[in-house]
């Protein structure tokens, strides 16, 4: 695993990336002045995922989504609104919002380790970050999650992610490094089950169309579309407390783990359960690659 950053350095020279053009259409950065959140986002979709600052609240591996009106980044503006002029990204003011709960889940994408059916989550949140590369139309980084104890020995995660512009997917490689008996181990990636109105699943993929899930600051506003594609995935369903749908696969210390996680909402630009699901059932894992390759 990557030796982690000094906070000094990874702040100033990783953590943000915010191309110097007039109009970028990627962008991922760390969000200190909001509790330590990672950011990112393009033109479609926006997710988020937590850091130190808010572990005593919230610590979860489990991305957050942000829904958005699509064509801009929306993700620095909605935190200077809540954090200098008082208006909550929890309510739409135009641009989008934050109505996906997450607590302690996968939420809309993370990976686990599991045990007996168990999921064997970090002890922290993400501690680390570095932008690897960045252009007007992709970015790509990595998040580094720190050892740590479970039932099956300790693991370590260094979460790869890459974000091309006019793609509702995200491509996820997931580097588990493991210590402890066993040969091999399974991780499984999935969504947190919500108010869900409709699900399609296959073999390596899940797709769900459900109602927003927090409400708290206002009610629903159109329904979200959730996916996670993983080829040569070996299972497929729900775990046994039903409260997740999950991909899941077995792999060794160091091996890459790949798939993509998906969103949309209904008011952006996929408006309906059935574009949604046709959206997963096209999706071609080689074909994204080599359209994100040129970017």
């Amino acid at each position: 695993m990557k030796k982690i950053i000094p906070a000094l350095m990874a702040a100033v020279a990783l953590a943000s990336c915010s191309p110097k053009i007039t109009e970028p259409m990627v962008m991922a950065r760390e969000v200190p002045e909001r509790m330590d959140d990672f950011i990112w986002e393009n033109d479609l979709i926006c997710y988020r995922a937590y850091g130190k600052a808010l572990e005593k609240e919230t610590l979860s591996p489990g991305l957050d989504l942000w829904v958005k009106i699509p064509g801009k980044l929306v993700a620095d503006k909605m935190y200077k609104d809540a954090l200098q002029n008082g208006k909550s990204y929890h309510k739409n003011w135009g641009d989008g919002k934050d109505c996906y709960k997450v607590g302690k889940t996968l939420g809309a994408g993370a990976s686990v380790p599991m045990a007996d059916g168990r999921f064997l989550f970090p002890k922290t949140n993400w501690r680390s970050s570095e932008i690897v590369s960045c252009t007007p139309e992709k970015v790509v980084f990595i998040l580094h999650y720190p050892w740590w104890e479970s039932e099956m020995g300790r693991f370590a995660l260094d979460k790869k992610f890459t974000v091309v512009a006019g793609s509702c997917f995200c491509m996820v490689e997931d580097t588990y490094f493991y210590e402890g008996d066993a040969a091999g181990f399974t991780v499984a990636a999935g969504i947190a089950r919500h108010n869900i109105d409709s699900e399609s699943s296959a073999e390596g993929s899940l797709a769900i169309w459900e109602a927003a899930s927090d409400q708290g600051a206002e009610p629903e506003d159109g329904m979200l579309g959730v996916a996670v594609i993983m080829p040569g995935a070996q299972d497929t369903g729900l775990t046994k407390d039903k409260k997740h749908s999950i991909c899941s696969k077995t792999v060794k210390s160091g091996e890459t783990l790949t798939y993509w996680i998906g969103s949309c909402w209904s008011k952006g630009s996929i408006k309906t359960k059935e574009e949604w699901f046709k959206a997963i059932d096209s999706f071609d894992a080689v074909r994204w690659k080599k359209a994100a390759s040129k970017k």
